[in-house]
């Protein structure tokens, strides 16, 4: 099959969450297979590195309107690990700082998602799939067969849409259909782009792809309900017959503790002892007294609601003052939450230390040195810390939502089976109950947390797995 996919970001070349990491994954995942698989991008120039852009050739420049706008539309690309990247070069556009937050993001990925489509039949290249991200994308399968049904060259191709996190839905004043699509009001309906008064991207794409995935089976059903749904949940079960939750994996050629150049100390199911070696050195970055035997738990998260954060802040006097454990934790956030770390690093030095940034190497030596990972995210479409943590030996401590619940095997203490600890019920007792229940094994069942580690460390949370479901699904759809 031909391929494509469209987002706002991709790892290795820009990235701020999940979304990047996907992209960076999936494609070469089904790129191994007979597949011809392309990715599509807009061109941040500021925050690509430089070895990347070092590596772009000019494809194809073209003119393209936005609305009444006539805008320079430049194709660059690359190709590595046997797909080729596409990006979209508009430096009005995305010649930015950061990727999002700009007052004309609506406009931005108005332009990009119309490139996506105009684009295709200049490089010649005509998918069977054409699988788009989050809102940013998700106009693109109401355009394409509303905008562009004319284009006889187009009108075979299949769309995917999958929803990384409902909360972020793309909603805009009604002028862009006239001002930035030059389309009238045909898709404008209850089951198309029509959100309360306002069109919705989000809400446009899940009627008029072919497909809706979201990143875990759990979360394909949280989101049909009202309180996870977030003004959609109508829509998503209108749609239930196309709706598919595929759990997401993480790269095995990046996150192996046997081969990861970024830790210190590699090491393996058979040998922990540079797990060991890794937590002493995390306590010294930290600043925290160097002890091996103390249990210490490990926080890479934004500083926000949606992470359970302030579950976190609540507890904190109570797991300091009556516990024999330690915390790290590293993330950026809302200010509020960064000045609350900032205190309790100050209050309790010997047990708790937050660094307020974001370090992608450091967040891996949590990950390889930490003995467990919390993770209270109050909603979780699926998660990828939980699944690094695994595949480095350090158990979760998660809530049952989402790709965690999806993800984690929750300890049984009649048995000893499991491979971290869950805990139902969104507040701060019911948390410090489950770390507790944590500490218990660790310190008095030592045996079993390691067997719990090695389980975790042999469990399979590669893309492999998901590819094949995602082109289960692709099939479907073309033959």
């Amino acid at each position: 099959m031909n391929i494509v996919f469209t987002a706002s970001e991709c790892a290795p070349f820009f990235k701020t969450g999940g979304l990047g990491d996907v992209m960076g994954a999936l494609p070469k995942e089904l790129a191994t297979g007979e597949h011809d698989v392309r990715v599509i991008l807009p061109y941040y120039k500021q925050k690509m590195p430089e070895k990347y852009q070092n590596q772009l050739k000019d494809i194809t420049s073209f003119n393209l309107k936005v609305g009444w706008r006539n805008q320079y539309c430049g194709i660059k690309a690359l190709s590595q690990d046997n797909v080729t990247y596409y990006f979209v070069d508009n430096l009005y556009y995305f010649d930015h700082p950061t990727l999002y937050d700009y007052a004309d993001d609506g406009e931005r990925f108005a332009f990009f998602s119309q490139a996506v489509i105009e684009m295709l039949e200049k490089i010649e290249f005509i998918p069977d799939i054409l699988h788009v991200n989050d809102w940013q994308t998700a106009v693109i399968p109401v355009l394409l067969k509303d905008k562009y049904h004319w284009v006889n060259a187009l009108k075979d191709i299949k769309t995917v849409l999958t929803i990384h996190n409902i909360l972020f839905q793309g909603k805009f004043d009604q002028a862009v259909l006239s001002d930035l699509f030059d389309m009238g009001y045909s898709a404008y309906h209850d089951h198309g782009l029509k959100y309360e008064d306002q069109v919705g991207w989000l809400k446009g794409g899940i009627y008029y792809a072919d497909l809706v995935t979201t990143v875990s089976p759990t979360y394909a059903k949280e989101i049909k309900t009202p309180e996870n749904g977030y003004g959609l949940n109508e829509d998503l079960s209108n749609i239930s017959y196309k709706l598919v939750g595929i759990l997401n994996g993480i790269d095995y050629d990046i996150y192996d503790p046997e081969k990861d150049p970024t830790i210190p100390n590699n090491f393996s199911v058979k040998d922990f002892s540079g797990k060991a070696k890794n937590k002493m050195v995390l306590q010294e970055r930290f600043g925290l007294p160097v002890n091996e035997k103390v249990a210490l738990i490990g926080i890479v998260t934004r500083l926000d609601e949606q992470k359970g954060v302030q579950l976190i802040t609540e507890a904190m006097d109570e797991l300091m003052s009556y516990r024999n454990v330690q915390v790290v934790l590293i993330g950026t956030g809302k200010d509020y939450f960064e000045d609350s770390f900032r205190y309790f690093s100050n209050k309790y030095p010997e047990k708790f230390s937050a660094k307020i940034e974001f370090d992608s190497d450091l967040a891996q030596l949590i990950y390889a040195g930490s003995d467990a990972f919390l993770m209270p995210s109050k909603f979780e479409p699926c998660g990828l810390s939980q699944l690094n943590s695994l595949r480095y030996g350090t158990l979760p401590i998660v809530h049952e939502v989402g790709g965690l619940v999806d993800t984690v095997a929750a300890y049984n203490k009649e048995t000893g089976e499991g491979d971290g600890f869950t805990f139902y019920g969104f507040n701060a007792r019911t948390m410090l109950d489950t770390i507790d229940r944590a500490l218990t094994v660790y310190y008095e069942k030592p045996d079993q947390w390691k067997k719990m580690m090695v389980r975790g460390m042999n469990k399979d949370n590669s893309w492999h797995k998901s590819a094949e479901k995602y082109l289960d699904q692709y099939k479907y759809l073309v033959y």
